[in-house]
């Protein structure tokens, strides 16, 4: 029954990378289910086994993918660490998901982000920025980060940057290598924190980190 059971999540698992990739590149709605089924080399009517439309994959694809952000968001705003060192471990966990990710990104950006859907979903898409603003009040707490700033206004320009730095990847707008990303990522949070960060309060570098970028 083990066996059996890892074989049918294998097979899902194989059927819902190959939608991405298929979504990624032709686009959800000139998509066909008997694409997804080639692209993953399985039968028609397999894919009908695991999910009951192409809009069911779809969800999934983002569900699955979003549950991970956000898991990945939680641990890093409840790391330890000051409040920016925070803001930067969620930076990097949700640019780091373009390196991870890249079709799964772009079916999200494309098809969920940015299309008539994004009602349904708004909800959940928002929700870094709601981590993102809890970190600046503690930050403001603790007075490592100024008091006179909003921080519901200020996490919104925060995740603002984010997706738009995404979004430019996703659309070709901008390079997207793994040195962009790790420029970008610098980038973010030493250009915002230099205006969040209190007097007194000296901005650190993350370690490692290229200040040449």
């Amino acid at each position: 029954m083990a066996e059996r059971a890892t074989a049918a999540e294998e097979k899902r698992r194989l059927i819902l990378d190959a939608a991405a990739r298929v979504f990624a590149r032709k686009g959800f709605h000139t998509s066909r289910v008997g694409d997804i089924a080639e692209e993953a080399g399985v039968a028609h009517g397999l894919l009908y086994h695991y999910f009951s439309s192409k809009d069911e994959v779809l969800e999934t694809i983002f569900r699955e993918h979003w549950t991970n952000v956000l898991e990945q968001v939680h641990d890093a705003e409840t790391s330890e660490g000051s409040a920016i060192e925070r803001l930067r471990a969620i930076t990097r966990a949700l640019l780091g998901t373009w390196l991870e990710e890249p079709d799964v990104v772009r079916v999200v950006i494309r098809e969920i982000a940015r299309t008539a859907e994004i009602e349904e979903h708004v909800g959940e898409l928002v929700k870094p920025i709601g981590a993102i603003r809890r970190v600046i009040e503690s930050g403001q707490s603790s007075g490592e980060l100024r008091a006179d700033l909003d921080p519901a206004l200020a996490a919104i320009v925060f995740y603002g940057g984010i997706d738009e730095l995404i979004s430019g990847w996703v659309l070709g707008r901008l390079p997207g290598g793994e040195h962009e990303v790790a420029a970008a990522e610098r980038h973010v949070v030493d250009a915002f924190s230099s205006g969040l960060v209190a007097a007194g309060h000296e901005l650190r570098e993350a370690p490692g980190a290229d200040v040449s970028a």
